[in-house]
């Protein structure tokens, strides 16, 4: 739809600008020919409209068989002025034949049909070299253009696919002892009770159906990032039971927010991996979003062992994915901070509030 409206519009133009020449020559006809000024407009127009149909298509094909860069420069200039010295010739004999049936045609009385002088001929012919010239120019300009849009749309296809394949890689980071572990949890849990297993079943069948769900140029609202990180938070509570804690405080306003799928899912996967699981008494994971005008803020914060260094938390694989895909996706307008403050490590995202409106 969009291309054949682009065509449309573009051959309209090319139709207006022939025009435009062809009223241009009525007038210098009418103007010192000594013709009428009808009889120079029924010469002129069909004449000019008939040479634009063949430099338009003879000059684009070409240009289609000649493309630039891929022949030398004498080649190109060669066949191009060959054939505009050939297209003029024909478009002056086609001239002279045309004005010689009206004058053939004229009534006595009636306006002065158009006469092919010399002058004119040679004018005429000069006209036709130097128009088919500028509608090869005419029609490479609109290829490059063409061919920058298809690279530009290729550039895109690419970035895309990179996000994709980046985000089915985050999948398989995914803690494999994340899954290891829950499975021997619910083995351990169907001898005890069985609602439980049951439950953390559904809620691990739920965060992976969830993910795979999940595609990499597609955003995701806060709200749903959110529920991924509380699927998550409530099969890692069965392993964990009161060792782990969790705080969550999402602005209202933050809710419909867009950001990448999978951003807040590492950086609490680190939290209870680097953090939480070095803890022998546990500890808390707290996540805060809110929405600062046109700002959105996302915190993840998780004890850590006073004794320790917070485990690689700082520098997980989780947290360098998530500085990579911000990266990608907004360049420096969002920023990634982690820092330790005294037993609390923390994990400040900013990135632009976008609702999609």
């Amino acid at each position: 739809m969009g291309g054949g409206f682009w065509a449309r519009r573009s051959a309209a133009l090319y139709l207006a600008a022939w025009l435009m020449l062809g009223l241009m020559l009525a007038g210098l006809l009418s103007a010192t020919g000594g013709s009428g000024l009808a009889a120079s407009l029924l010469f002129a127009l069909p004449l000019v409209l008939v040479y634009a149909a063949v430099c338009g298509f003879s000059a684009y094909y070409l240009c289609r068989a000649y493309p630039l860069g891929r022949k030398s420069t004498p080649a190109v200039l060669g066949v191009f002025f060959l054939t505009a010295v050939c297209a003029a010739l024909l478009w002056c004999a086609a001239a002279s034949g045309w004005a010689a049936w009206w004058q053939w045609l004229a009534p006595q009385g009636q306006g002065q049909a158009v006469a092919m002088s010399r002058p004119l001929t040679a004018v005429m012919f000069g006209v036709g070299v130097l128009l088919y010239g500028m509608t090869a120019c005419a029609h490479y300009l609109a290829l490059e253009f063409e061919r920058a849009r298809g690279l530009e749309r290729r550039e895109l296809e690419l970035k895309l696919l990179a996000q994709d394949a980046e985000l089915r890689m985050l999948r398989t980071q995914v803690d494999p002892h994340f899954l290891f572990n829950s499975l021997n949890s619910i083995s351990a849990l169907t001898a005890i009770d069985a609602g439980a297993a049951r439950d953390m079943t559904l809620q691990l069948a739920g965060f992976f159906r969830q993910t795979l769900g999940l595609e990499a140029h597609r955003k995701v609202t806060v709200a749903q990032e959110v529920e991924l990180v509380e699927r998550f938070v409530a099969i890692e509570q069965v392993r964990f039971g009161p060792r782990l804690g969790t705080e969550r405080h999402v602005d209202k306003q933050a809710e419909a927010c867009l950001l990448p799928p999978m951003i807040l899912q590492p950086l609490v996967e680190n939290a209870v991996k680097h953090g939480i699981g070095q803890l022998l008494d546990g500890g808390m994971v707290r996540v805060h979003v809110e929405r600062a005008g046109s700002q959105l803020r996302l915190r993840v914060e998780n004890d850590v062992d006073p004794d320790g260094s917070g485990g690689a938390a700082g520098g997980g694989i989780g947290l360098a994915n998530v500085r990579a895909r911000l990266l990608a996706e907004y360049g420096t307008q969002a920023s990634v901070h982690a820092a330790r403050v005294e037993n609390i490590f923390r994990v400040e995202l900013v990135l632009p509030a976008d609702t999609g409106e």
